[in-house]
């Protein structure tokens, strides 16, 4: 810890001893608090710690091989909507005729498909689809409905007989066999909803592994520079590794439970590094004040007790900071969105728990040797940067034009937001020789612009007259096939209508609207774009909730750490700046398709709906974990001199440098998946990294600075009745 001028001890003293205390002398007046007394125990049962350690990562670690094959991609859906009603009754009635069914599309460039190679190709479709246990009924083409006027393609259809989930799965099991059946003649596409997630799947996980290439050596190369030594930038690697490793295994064993998006394990593992290597500098920059202070081999757990109580606590609470952010999207009801919110929580907790118990541990045991490979400039032991103290120096003398041009900067950027249009991701998500995009194109093409959207009305038999009547009225309504009766003796009828429109246009969602409100009160309308509709729906109803929820509680978290009312508000709402901006320039380039080009993706014209909440609620999380460690550096400098001008300028200069690098690798994560992959990938790349850019040096390198300066002491100020309400938390253990 860097010393400071503070009463009763002279500039240049050491952390935990009076004036005049002599270098080397124990600081007996120094009493560890919960997190002091923690790493003290860790030290002092390290063979109980690594034997602990070791048994969570084998023991999960032995599982995480199986995350990518055991977990699915589905659950887009909103759980309760009437689209997801409908097609649970197409399942168990009709089938499995419903929007998860598998869909194999043949089309012959040599006469009839039905006749000739064509027919020997559908007579192996079908008995491919047959074998498989997982499948319901087969239905061959039928003319007017499946087989195209013309007579060269054909739809043969495989009824879901399991969840959307297992689906998924069938469909990657079973496109690459069903693919190998084209000839020369006759091309063979597997498609629909299932085939789509597999597709992207596939496409999504090559893009997580060429982002990860690209990363690491980046984020190598950024650590080694922020540590200044090799060793000391390895242990970040260390906390990622074991976090990583815990929370995969954990999701696999989860899953056994409960279905769990791939995207679960995505999200956990760039949280798990960002995090890392955010807790890892915290940490170890204390560490390596706290023993420059004290060298003596008998202060080492001394310096581990007083870097826990110090940026430990800022670490656990920066944690569960982001903890309660996510949390907060466990209000949407729909299984993709929790799962994948829950699987970074778990990651969260691994890497947090990993540092406060070994990274701990792995300093004690290490201790002066993490210093060891220093690059010939760094000064391993600085605490205080005096780039940073002279930074804030300038923004204590020039606060206004620092912070007026900071927020017009953030406000001009986040101007575009006022026109953000959200969808639900179309088929353009996927790359153009995917086997589900080659086959939607070709059910276009024979059988019509919004073919590939069938809608689905379920109802009473006895509304089987009304049904067809409102769908033979509906100016959005193409054709209506005929209704199904059930394959059961329910008393049910199934019918699919074709729209006149692309399933991503918006002319469907009145379409819809207008269907529902006409149609009997026993007819569900279902669908695939329907219940991409009915997720909108839901995710448009939860955003306002998911982002009131996150800054209620992001502030009061805020408040119980630095019991300071006035810096905890602007704190929290000073982060809405960043990701408004960030939002506004994602609307430039996915929207408008600024950039389309450079980035490699095909403008949707939308940005795709689940953005807005997931990614603010990843966003804040971030951004207040910075906060935290800003603030939480401050109100320790304020503790310790009374001064608001200290509190300022020493937290910039013992914390900035981690933001700055911290930051630096988080951009450098998140702008490698804008590089590569679908178009969901790149617009995480782009918000988060944006984000992240905006909210690391403009809004707390800049602009929280300059409000710690413009509100003086009164940023600290508590009422009395509060503070007897508040647990009593200090940063200051001298």
């Amino acid at each position: 810890m860097h010393p400071t001028t503070t009463p009763g001890t002279t500039p240049g003293s050491a952390p935990g001893s009076a004036s005049g205390t002599k270098s080397g002398s124990a600081p007996a007046a120094h009493r560890p608090g919960p997190l002091g007394r923690l790493g003290t125990w860790v030290t002092g049962h390290a063979k109980l710690v690594t034997i602990v350690w070791l048994l969570v990562i084998v023991g999960l670690g032995a599982f995480a091989p199986q995350v990518e094959k055991n977990l699915s991609g589905a659950g887009w859906q909103a759980n309760g909507s009437e689209s997801v009603a409908a097609r649970e009754l197409a399942i168990d009635h009709f089938g499995g005729n419903a929007s998860s069914a598998i869909q194999v599309v043949v089309r012959s460039t040599d006469g009839p498909v039905t006749e000739g190679e064509g027919k020997k190709v559908l007579a192996e479709v079908t008995r491919i689809l047959e074998a498989e246990p997982r499948i319901a009924d087969v239905v061959a083409p039928m003319p007017g409905a499946t087989l195209s006027q013309d007579g060269t393609t054909a739809i043969v259809l495989g009824g879901a007989g399991a969840d959307t989930n297992e689906m998924v799965r069938v469909a990657t099991e079973l496109k690459d066999d069903v693919a190998a059946l084209s000839t020369d003649t006759v091309e063979v596409n597997p498609t629909g909803s299932s085939l789509l997630w597999s597709d992207f799947n596939e496409a999504n996980l090559d893009a997580m592994l060429k982002s990860e290439l690209m990363s690491w050596p980046v984020t190598l190369a950024i650590l080694v520079l922020a540590f200044g030594a090799l060793v000391a930038a390895g242990l970040p690697l260390i906390l990622t590794l074991a976090g990583l490793l815990a929370s995969a295994g954990s999701l696999v064993l989860i899953n056994e439970l409960m279905p769990v998006s791939i995207w679960a394990m995505n999200f956990a593992m760039m949280f798990a590094l960002a995090l890392g290597i955010d807790y890892a500098l915290f940490l170890v920059v204390r560490y390596r004040a706290a023993r420059a202070a004290r060298p003596g081999p008998e202060h080492r757990r001394w310096a581990i007790a007083q870097t826990m109580d110090t940026a430990g606590k800022a670490v656990l609470l920066s944690g569960l900071t982001v903890l309660i952010s996510l949390s907060a999207v466990m209000l949407v009801p729909s299984p993709s969105f929790r799962s994948m919110a829950g699987g970074i929580m778990l990651s969260v907790v691994f890497v947090l728990a990993a540092t406060l118990t070994l990274l701990p541990l792995v300093l004690f045991k290490l201790d002066g040797r993490i210093n060891k490979l220093a690059l010939p400039w760094a000064r391993t032991t600085e605490h205080r940067s005096p780039k940073f103290a002279a930074w804030g120096e300038r923004l204590w003398k020039r606060p206004l034009v620092w912070g007026l041009g900071s927020v017009v900067v953030l406000l001009a950027l986040a101007a575009p937001i006022l026109g953000l249009q959200t969808a639900m991701p179309s088929i353009k998500v996927l790359p153009e020789d995917a086997s589900a995009r080659i086959g939607y194109d070709q059910v276009q093409d024979a059988f019509g612009e919004g073919t590939p959207g069938t809608l689905q009305v379920v109802a009473d038999a006895a509304d089987a007259g009304s049904v067809a009547d409102v769908l033979a009225a509906e100016k959005g309504i193409a054709a209506a096939m005929a209704p199904m009766p059930a394959a059961d003796d329910s008393d049910l009828v199934l019918i699919q209508a074709v729209p006149t429109v692309d399933p991503s246009d918006p002319a469907l969602a009145e379409t819809v609207d207008r269907l529902r409100g006409d149609l009997p009160d026993s007819a569900l309308v279902g669908g695939a774009p329907v219940e991409n509709l009915d997720l909108k729906a839901q995710l448009d109803e939860s955003t306002p909730l998911v982002i009131g929820v996150v800054l209620v509680l992001g502030f009061l978290l805020l408040l119980v750490a630095l019991q300071a009312p006035l810096i905890s508000l602007l704190g929290t709402l000073a982060s809405l700046l960043s990701t408004a901006a960030a939002f506004g320039v994602a609307r430039l380039i996915f929207q408008e398709g600024f950039g389309a080009d450079l980035l490699g993706f095909e403008s949707q014209g939308f940005l795709d709906a689940w953005a807005p909440v997931f990614f603010f609620a990843m966003i804040f999380a971030i951004a207040m974990d910075y906060t935290v460690f800003l603030l939480a550096s401050a109100k320790e400098h304020y503790e310790r001199s009374g001064d608001p001008k200290e509190a300022m300028v020493g937290s910039l200069a013992q914390s900035g440098r981690v933001i700055f690098a911290a930051g630096a690798v988080m951009v450098a994560v998140f702008f490698t998946f804008a590089l590569s992959g679908p178009i969901p990938p790149k617009e995480m790349g782009v918000v988060l990294g944006l984000a992240v850019l905006l909210d690391a040096f403009l809004v707390r390198l800049v602009l929280l600075p300059v409000l710690l300066r413009l509100t003086g002491k009164a940023a600290w100020y508590a009422p009395a009745w509060l503070r007897k309400v508040l647990p009593k938390i200090t940063f200051a253990h001298d």
